[in-house]
């Protein structure tokens, strides 16, 4: 704190009588912290500045009582330690929460040094204890640096306020680590996912991930666990699930009732092959037997040895579930999926297998499951404890997750072929060919099918809604894990695969998806997929995917390039002629490889999707303007409540006709037509056909014209759209990328003031968009536009350099 005084004295003016008092008073907040609490607002904002970043956040409630802000302290913190400028596109609301977050993340990573600066450094604070309660978003990197840290116990206070502020878990560039790493990776996990409010789950740029560590990831954001080997390895058992199960207690008689409702749910077999209910009360007794041994058993091995024995009659009794004394429903294992699902979705090889009883549809906070065990094709059992335990950690996660897989399998078929005989349906839903494609020859078969019932050989907990996988190439082996979590991931509401290679193995995810889509107790709504290749046409997969899950709201399909090995593909399996069942479908977006539009594809997916709303393609080539007149044709017939309608890079210079229809329409809200070369070839009156048309349409809000070549008269032009006699209701006008210069720009700022007056200062128009035209040309003339313009409207632009750009654009003329 005397460096400070000094500091000032050396700036040329000694310090005042008051900051000589405030730098005493604040090197001694551990005494006199709560009389600094206590004084008026006007002396207190002189000594808030003084304060370090410990009692500075202890503050806050204080100074905000008394109408202080201490924003500006962590604005100037941030410039003066972190040393880096926050994004553009990032919205600041609390610079304390982003100075600590980020604080805390560059401590626990080794890159701060906290005896740096004394404003970071008190005896009396751990800075990883102090900054924790502020972190919504962690990111683990590299060989997981920083985990190891987080689950010591010295620093399980940090771990405890993470799981109570931590919403998003970020993996960003790993590599392989080793086994203890592992460990203390799977037991954060539990404590972040399991027990804490983690609700995303993002990896990216993986571009040799390692197998294991990438399925014990994926399984636990699912909500499994195979605890076994890490309890092992932590010495005992997770104390959190410890206290769970002592508050709970003993199963009242309403959990008795629940779990002999619901026991069978995960399947058992009979020798006759049907549900068998016995004395209610000897299987409460059970169950609670059950669940105190789980609980209570000190050696994890032993717990885990019960998931894979086998009894005289080989059938395998999984272990009640641990930890979920106080969870939701909707977050417990074993929800049966309540409808029947064809065998192709379970068996693609069509095998023959022993009968499956129906399914509960009620979530029970306990479950013991039977199942008929049989051996996983191509892959040695682990029969004895002794076996099990002389295997590697990595090998044992790994066949946890697949085994399981082609042991329920095998049961899905007699289940489908027994309801079928009997002419039941469930929730009205019957099958039909069309929706049982063939996937025989697609790459997800390979090493045995996706096995999309519900993991049963583990743990389950609180699993998270959002996962997102961004380059990280998938094998076949890890979709047909993430098909098999995605199965009975109930509470997924997000998810998105960006650039993994799926390839063939897309339909081990739609497996997964398929089987989802059938429990009533489901919550994905968002699907977006992004690629380089695409495996089969874009649209194509998006009838698979919309027939595998009607539910979806939003759903964007993306592909940058055709595949070029066409034999590749899988043969007969197109869905051209299958029928799409009505979909709950919102928003749609799809970016086509040069692919063709692909209209008599694309109608049966807007004849199906009566709630679209949002419409969006992008890099479609247009055959001819019969192909286009069908697409607004059942735009019109089929998706009434249309609001949005987005073209990219889709060239339209040919179809002036059909641009002018759309934009008469009188549902549509925004309409966007971006790189669509309208005005390459244009002539004055499609332009003023425009300008007529929008005009008189008092519907349309949003009018979006970046990337086609307007020129200065053309954006004057426009000016005519607010003019007097206008009914027009645009409110936002966007013209990037348009080749304006700054003194087209300023007469059309001319103009439009001249009908602002003319109407008597009344318009509705509020944001202009100008991102990358030719500004820098006239700086002056740029900045007197700019000026006259933001008095009238919220102008969005950009500082760019147009010279750089200028052969790109010439050579594309």
């Amino acid at each position: 704190m005397e460096a400070r005084a000094e500091g000032g004295a050396a700036g040329g003016s000694p310090p005042s009588l008051f900051e000589l008092s405030g730098v005493v008073v604040s090197s001694a907040m551990g005494t006199l912290e709560r009389e600094v609490w206590a004084l008026p607002g006007q002396i207190l904002q002189g000594i808030l500045p003084l304060l370090n970043i410990y009692y500075l956040e202890r503050i806050e409630d204080i100074a905000v009582k008394k109408g202080l802000s201490t924003q500006p302290i962590w604005h100037k913190l941030w410039n003066d330690v972190m040393k880096i400028r926050p994004s553009k596109s990032e919205n600041i609301t609390s610079w304390r929460k982003k100075f600590l977050e980020t604080f805390f993340s560059n401590v626990l990573h080794g890159v701060l040094d906290v005896s740096s600066d004394q404003r970071l450094s008190d005896r009396h604070f751990s800075p990883l204890l102090h900054s924790s309660r502020h972190v919504t978003q962690l990111t683990i990197c590299n060989m997981l640096q920083g985990v190891a840290e987080l689950t010591a116990e010295p620093n399980q206070r940090v771990l405890e306020n993470l799981a109570g502020s931590l919403r998003t878990l970020k993996f960003r560039h790993l590599l392989t680590s080793d086994l203890s790493i592992r460990h203390s990776l799977s037991l954060l996990l539990h404590h972040l996912i399991h027990h804490g409010a983690v609700s995303q789950v993002s990896m990216c740029s993986w571009p040799v991930p390692d197998k294991v560590l990438l399925v014990l990831i994926l399984s636990m954001s699912a909500g499994f666990w195979h605890p076994g080997k890490t309890l092992v390895h932590q010495g005992s058992p997770c104390s959190l699930c410890r206290e769970e199960s002592d508050a709970q207690g003993l199963l009242t008689q309403e959990d008795d009732a629940l779990l002999e409702s619901t026991q069978l749910c995960c399947g058992s077999t009979e020798q006759s092959g049907t549900v068998q209910w016995g004395d209610s009360e000897s299987r409460s007794k059970k169950a609670q037997t059950a669940s105190a041994k789980v609980l209570q058993d000190a050696d994890p091995d032993s717990q885990a040895s019960i998931e894979l024995s086998r009894s005289s009659s080989g059938i395998v009794k999984t272990p009640v579930l641990c930890g979920l004394g106080s969870r939701p429903l909707h977050n417990l294992p074993c929800q049966g999926i309540s409808c029947k699902v064809p065998p192709e979705y379970y068996n693609i090889k069509g095998e023959s297998s022993p009968s499956l009883p129906k399914r509960s549809s009620v979530g029970p906070a306990f479950r013991k499951p039977y199942r008929r065990f049989k051996t996983a094709v191509g892959r040695k059992r682990r029969c004895t404890r002794r076996n099990r335990r002389a295997r590697a950690d990595a090998e044992d996660l790994y066949d946890f997750v697949f085994a399981v897989a082609r042991e329920e399998e095998e049961t899905a078929e007699s289940l489908y072929e027994s309801n079928a005989q009997e002419g039941e349906s469930i929730d009205g839903w019957a099958p039909s060919p069309a929706d049982t494609p063939s996937f025989e020859g697609v790459g997800c078969t390979e090493g045995g099918s996706v096995g999309i019932l519900p993991l049963k050989a583990a743990c389950r907990f609180r699993s998270v809604s959002t996962l997102e996988l961004f380059s990280i190439p998938l094998t076949g082996d890890t979709c047909r894990a993430l098909g098999n979590l995605l199965s009975s991931w109930a509470t997924l509401e997000k998810l998105v695969l960006s650039y993994n290679g799926l390839g063939a193995n897309i339909f081990c995810i739609l497996s997964g998806l398929r089987a989802l889509s059938h429990r009533r107790d489901c919550s994905l709504h968002v699907v977006r997929v992004s690629d380089v290749f695409s495996y089969i046409p874009s649209v194509e997969l998006v009838r698979s995917i919309l027939t595998a899950f009607p539910r979806l709201h939003t759903l964007s399909v993306s592909f940058d390039l055709k595949n070029q090995l066409e034999g590749n593909r899988p043969e007969g399996h197109s869905s051209s002629e299958a029928e799409i069942p009505e979909s709950c479908l919102e928003q749609l977006e799809i970016r086509f490889p040069r692919e063709p539009l692909q209209t008599s594809l694309l109608l049966p997916v807007l004849k199906a999707s009566r709630s679209l709303q949002q419409l969006s393609l992008d890099s479609a080539t247009i055959s001819c303007p019969l192909e286009f007149g069908l697409l607004l044709q059942a735009l019109k017939e089929c998706n009434p409540g249309l609001k949005r309608l987005s073209f990219h890079d889709v060239n339209l210079a040919d179809y002036q006709k059909e641009v002018l229809l759309l934009l008469q329409d009188p549902v549509l809200q925004e309409i966007t037509f971006s790189f669509c070369r309208l005005f390459e070839s244009c002539t004055t009156e499609f332009l003023s056909n425009i300008i007529k048309i929008v005009k008189r349409n008092s519907t349309l809000k949003s009018l979006k014209l970046p990337g086609n070549r307007l020129g200065n008269h053309r954006l004057v032009a426009l000016a005519d759209i607010f003019s007097e006699d206008s009914s027009s209701s645009i409110c936002q006008l966007d013209v990037s990328s348009n080749c304006i210069k700054p003194d087209g720009l300023l007469e059309f700022a001319k103009k439009l003031e001249s009908h602002i007056l003319q109407r008597g200062g009344q318009i509705t128009f509020t944001h202009l968009r100008l991102f990358q035209n030719w500004l820098d040309q006239d700086a002056a003339t740029a900045q007197e536009a700019l000026r006259r313009l933001r008095a009238v409207c919220s102008v969005v632009s950009n500082t760019w350099d147009s010279s750089q750009a200028f052969a790109d654009y010439i050579s594309v003329m």
